[in-house]
């Protein structure tokens, strides 16, 4: 393990050195974050999962320092070029960009203007001027004249000493740094509309000609920036001041006053302009793209935790609907674990209207399925859908529910649905999966790509192995936060528990299905390739209801079960009545349990495990209910106050579903009475707010929205550009989103 590398990320992280060294080495081990964060605090001095996962990240990066800085060194003693100061300096380069510019001078390169001019022995000319020494350049460069080497005149001598010296500056380390800082600091990006592509880049009008610092850029503009720059509407530019830059290298080089010194300028000139700038441009431009693929994976990130941690109904008897109009509402019923018993299509809406049959059958069902809740997808007919379900006079224990059932159609057309349910069609596999996602968002949203739930903003245009990295480890921490009921669970649900993965969680449902319902976390051992290894880093995760030891549906490690069984023989009572019996807890004092191995924080979770076993960290459901009588866009009028639940968040504001088939954007601007610089601090994904109509533009399907308490008082200073702008910017993305979705599954 790199020492090295431990005290820069403890510096960073501002933590004890050898809580990062821990975590490394866990880590290195197999240990999953989950893992680590729950069931080693006291190796890692309680460090949550954030910080976990900070240290993994880094200590990747900073090994691809290591591999390159070996790769580079092994180079530089290969050619011979390798010093003990040039060592020195390699070692202690910190960064792949500083390594880069220490090993520029060496490394291998193709023709060049300068190798050329080399080539024709003018090398020791620009080695005289660039010592800036008081020549008669002119005088010096016709020493260098020789036809047969294609040096003509003196002019053309001087030219190729300048264009070595170009490289001499375009080399130099300190140079480069200062450039690179001048371009981050005070580079401005400028985007102009290509020639005749104004009427097809209309969804960029706003960047037909525009700039701001680069410094300043959020996410989401610079990445619609660079989209309008691949799909060859717009043309990107990132510079500082021209003058600047070049009267900052001046400074650094040019040491005299005199004809070299003349020289050296022009060299400077050329250098930035065919040299430092288009090098500099292109690291700026990768450096912003990482850093607006880092922000619009952050957003994406949480928005998504919120929808998978979103509150479930819990196991109930429901009757999902899919609504829709003149194809009908399909419908279907499921019992309490989500299995389908029955499907159908009633017509209560536009064309057919065939309301009487269709609330027959619904009562119907209701009664012989012992139906607790209906589920309606938010979708097309769904408002129709919901007062046509609430006119029937339905038994009040009937919650009627809209559910989000954005991604439901991708998973109805998926394998996974294919495996589920093989002789149902897709609009059969939507319903079903409309129903689940009311009793239980996460075990149902995890068989999506999250990519296409719907809360992100421009996920198509970061880094994708980036994004799925970033995705896959919310699902893996939200799935072990709840916990997952091994003899219920998909095996979907099951790949994302600690240690597991698709293989072994496909192992355990074959298992299963075989064998029937696991007694006990035990005998998950005899499933097979589910090693010792696997089982240690799954088996906190995974609930056995009704299991023989009550453990085994907690929280509650299998290694620290004789810890329990321990306190339990201590106050006179057996594990059960640990558990049920809060006289018997109290009864113990953890610091009498304080080991080697085990100290109060673990101490402390099992204590709460025994209090509420298993328990659900997830928000209680609440029933939630549009405003009656406002189904349409139509309906709206400037000043209403209407309940709403938040769809997205992005840098610039909430989409909130209203009940019209059209989300609202609420700017950041109004979200609060407050000034707001993140979003996500003051509403989330799956909220339930009450909304202001601002404004209403029917034709352009536009919603306006506060949630100010005066949303038409001052307006919080906001850095901000036009509202316009960026909900047209969104709107860009939804149409790529739209298009993709056209191309893998038809209109």
């Amino acid at each position: 393990m790199n020492t090295s590398n431990i005290l820069i990320i403890a510096k960073e992280l501002a933590i004890q050195q050898n809580q990062v060294s821990t975590v490394v080495s866990l880590l290195d081990e197999g240990a999953t974050i989950p893992f680590i964060s729950r069931y080693r605090k006291e190796m890692t001095g309680s460090l949550d999962e954030v910080a976990i996962e900070s240290i993994s990240t880094r200590i990747t990066v900073l090994r691809e320092v290591d591999k390159r800085r070996e790769a580079i060194l092994a180079s530089l003693e290969k050619i011979e070029k390798l010093t003990p100061e040039l060592t020195k300096l390699i070692n202690e380069a910190s960064s792949l960009t500083e390594l880069e510019d220490i090993y520029l001078p060496y490394k291998p390169k193709r023709k060049t203007k300068a190798s050329m001019a080399k080539d024709k022995g003018l090398e020791p000319l620009a080695t005289s001027i660039f010592s800036q020494k008081n020549i008669n350049v002119y005088a010096e460069a016709a020493i260098y004249v020789n036809e047969e080497k294609q040096v003509v005149n003196e002019e053309d001598a001087l030219q190729g000493a300048r264009d070595i010296i170009a490289e001499w500056i375009n080399e130099n380390k300190q140079v480069r740094e200062i450039v690179r800082e001048l371009f981050l600091n005070n580079g401005v990006i400028s985007s102009k509309v290509l020639k005749n592509k104004e009427e097809e880049g209309q969804k960029y009008k706003d960047y037909f000609d525009w700039e701001e610092p680069i410094k300043k850029t959020p996410s989401h503009r610079l990445l619609a920036m660079r989209r309008g720059e691949k799909e060859m509407i717009l043309s990107l530019d990132i510079k500082p001041d021209t003058e600047s830059s070049i009267r900052l290298i001046e400074n650094k080089v040019v040491v005299a006053t005199n004809e070299s010194a003349e020289q050296v300028k022009l060299a400077i000139s050329d250098c930035y302009k065919r040299l430092l700038k288009p090098s500099m441009e292109t690291e700026v431009r990768l450096l912003s793209k990482d850093k607006a693929d880092k922000e619009a994976i952050d957003v994406f990130s949480k928005n998504l935790r919120k929808l998978l941690l979103a509150a479930p109904l819990g196991q109930k008897n429901v009757l999902s609907i899919d609504p829709g109009f003149r194809t009908g509402c399909k419908i279907v019923c499921l019992n309490k674990l989500g299995d389908l018993l029955y499907n159908s299509t009633i017509y209560p809406n536009a064309p057919q209207r065939k309301v009487v049959e269709s609330g027959e059958e619904i009562k119907s069902l209701c009664e012989k399925y012992a139906i607790e809740a209906i589920a309606i997808g938010n979708g097309t007919a769904s408002r129709e859908t919901e007062e046509f379900v609430k006119s029937l006079g339905l038994p009040s224990h009937i919650i009627v529910v809209m559910v989000n059932e954005s991604g439901a159609s991708i998973y109805s057309a998926s394998a996974i649905a294919r495996e589920e349910f093989p002789n149902h069609d897709v609009t059969v596999r939507g319903a079903v999966s409309i129903g689940r996602r009311m009793t239980d968002p996460l075990a149902e949203l995890v068989k999506l790509d999250p990519k296409s739930i719907g809360v992100g903003q421009y996920q198509h245009d970061v880094d994708q192995n980036e994004l799925k990295l970033g995705l896959d480890n919310v699902v893996m921490s939200c799935v072990n936060s709840v916990g997952v009921e091994v003899n219920t669970s998909s095996k979907e649900l099951l790949s994302y528990v600690s240690g597991l993965g698709p293989q072994l969680a496909k192992s355990i449902v074959e298992y299963r299905n075989v064998n029937g319902p696991f007694k006990d976390r035990k005998s998950l051992t005899k499933v097979p390739r589910l090693g010792d290894k696997a089982f240690e880093q799954a088996a906190g995760f995974l609930r056995i209801r009704n299991a023989k030891n009550p453990l085994d549906g907690s929280a509650v490690h299998p290694e620290r079960y004789g810890l329990v069984e321990k306190m339990s023989k201590d106050v006179g009572a057996t594990v059960s009545e640990l558990i049920s019996n809060t006289t018997f807890r109290k009864k113990i004092n953890l610091k009498n349990y304080v080991t080697d191995s085990v100290g109060l924080p673990t101490l402390n979770d099992i204590m709460n495990e025994l209090d509420k076993p298993g328990r659900d960290p997830r928000d209680k459901f609440e029933v939630f209910s549009f405003k009656e009588g406002v189904n349409e866009i139509n309906d709206l009028k400037a000043g209403m106050q209407l309940p709403g639940i938040v769809t997205n968040v992005t840098n610039f504001g909430a989409f909130i579903d209203i009940g019209v088939h059209q989300d609202g954007l609420a700017h950041v601007s109004h979200l609060s009475d407050d000034f707001v610089k993140n979003p996500s601090d003051v509403v989330s994904v799956q909220g339930k707010v009450m909304a202001t109509v601002l404004e209403v533009d029917v034709a352009r399907k536009r919603i306006s929205l506060s949630l100010k308490s005066d949303p038409y008082g001052k307006i919080p200073k906001q850095k901000k550009a036009p509202v316009k702008k960026e909900r047209q910017e969104y709107d860009g993305d939804l149409q790529s989103k739209l298009a993709m979705l056209k191309g893998k599954f038809g209109n």
